[in-house]
């Protein structure tokens, strides 16, 4: 089974060189601590910065310089910075090649739910809308099921929208998954890691196709 880290690192794997690529809050923010060294990618964040990198070490934090869910991060040599409107423009325009995002729901449809639980205080979508309503390549970052144990893997969701059909692949702390129109495609379990633990805790429809790799960070 995978931590926090342990998911960011896999999707790391998914990212290529030449991409530009948008980090959502939460898991999705650790993905830039594990891509390649031989490969060259742009992460950028819908707050107005292009060239993001790791983030920093300790002592060596820059107040000033901070992603959308306000962490202070670095930048990378030719960073640039600039205001909402540009930065959404990219986004709307579809010049961002990868948006990896945090989910509180998925559907084996792909709808996406991530912005709003009934009763509570939010201050609004933010630009998950956006990111999911104009990207073309979107990658879910979650845990497989929720503190009580309930999957977050679902025929439908039952939380407010943020996307329809826009998912394209899930990874958790027990699996990759790729949504297609017949339901969720198990393509690897994470290390000591079942099968049948993972069917358990999967609400949603869940294509098995003969023997199921093990993932490797």
């Amino acid at each position: 089974m995978l931590d926090k880290t342990g998911i960011a690192q896999r999707i790391a794997k998914e990212v290529k060189d030449g991409y530009y690529v948008n980090l959502g809050i939460g898991i999705p923010t650790l993905v830039a601590n594990y891509v390649r060294n031989d490969i060259e990618v742009e992460f950028q964040s819908e707050n107005g910065v292009l060239g993001m990198g790791p983030f920093p070490y300790e002592g060596e934090e820059d107040a000033d310089v901070i992603n959308a869910g306000k962490q202070t991060i670095t930048t990378l040599p030719g960073a640039s910075f600039f205001d909402s409107a540009l930065s959404f423009s990219m986004i709307r325009g579809q010049h961002v090649d990868l948006t990896i995002l945090g989910a509180m729901e998925v559907a084996e449809s792909g709808d996406i739910a991530n912005w709003k639980i009934p009763g509570k205080m939010v201050k609004g979508m933010g630009g998950a809308m956006d990111l999911v309503a104009s990207a073309e390549n979107i990658i879910v970052a979650m845990m497989h099921t929720n503190r009580a144990g309930e999957s977050k893997l679902l025929k439908r969701c039952s939380l407010p929208l943020t996307g329809v059909g826009c998912v394209k692949k899930i990874v958790t702390n027990l699996a990759v998954l790729e949504v297609t129109p017949k339901g969720f495609k198990l393509l690897e379990r994470a290390p000591s890691v079942s099968v049948e633990e993972i069917q358990k805790s999967t609400e949603g429809t869940l294509i098995v196709e003969g023997v199921i790799p093990e993932m490797t960070l």
